[in-house]
């Protein structure tokens, strides 16, 4: 074991996963979105790419051997086990803006995942500037036949967990999904748990 840390609901979290190691992420109560952004800690203008990552796998949803790419098509981490199947890597992250535009504008002082990576990123040296299309795990982002696409009801359940694998030094940051106004979360944002071990005890 190297780090067991929970991270408390509507909560920010980051740490550096060196190269060979595996974090888990354990969804604890279940139905809780986990959006997440990666970067290679040795130079984090090297930064996860969704568009990347999907055009090499040739899907838009994360599950066991995902690799997750930086824009430069270098491989950051991998999925290396998967208890719930389907990631979403096209829903983005909430903002006081989305949620004004979205659901009103009595949200607009809600706190949002912008803004916990703007906190957790300005440890790193890292501003809104380095902010790309982000990761939201165990959240499910279905796509019509006709490209309209929805966030509905998660399909985690208590004590789900997906693993990574570090391919390189991978800078994680993480915004345990602070949303209350669609179903990513059930509407009720819970604590979520990171564990990062040696690749012997993934799971």
């Amino acid at each position: 074991m190297v780090l067991d840390e929970f991270v408390e609901a509507r909560g920010p979290w980051s740490a550096v996963v060196a190269a060979g190691d595996v974090l888990t992420i354990v969804d604890l109560e279940g139905n809780q979105a986990v959006d997440c952004l990666l970067y290679a800690a040795a130079d984090t203008t090297v930064r996860y790419s969704a568009p990347v990552t999907i055009a090499r796998q040739q899907s838009i949803v994360l599950t066991t051997g995902s690799v997750l790419r930086a824009d430069t098509g270098a491989a950051l981490m991998t999925v290396v086990a998967d208890e719930v199947g389907v990631h979403d890597t096209i829903g983005g992250a909430c903002s006081q803006e989305s949620n004004t535009l979205r659901y009103g504008q009595h949200t607009r002082e809600q706190h949002a995942c912008v803004e916990n990576f703007l906190i957790e990123g300005s440890r790193w040296g890292l501003g809104k500037r380095d902010l790309v299309s982000n990761i939201n795990w165990f959240m499910n982002v279905p796509v019509d036949p006709d490209g309209a696409l929805g966030i509905v009801d998660g399909l985690s359940a208590p004590g789900k967990r997906v693993a990574l694998r570090a391919e390189v030094d991978t800078l994680v940051l993480v915004s345990n999904c602070p949303q209350i106004n669609n179903p990513c979360n059930g509407f009720n944002p819970t604590p979520v748990r990171m564990i990062v071990t040696r690749p012997e005890a993934a799971l």
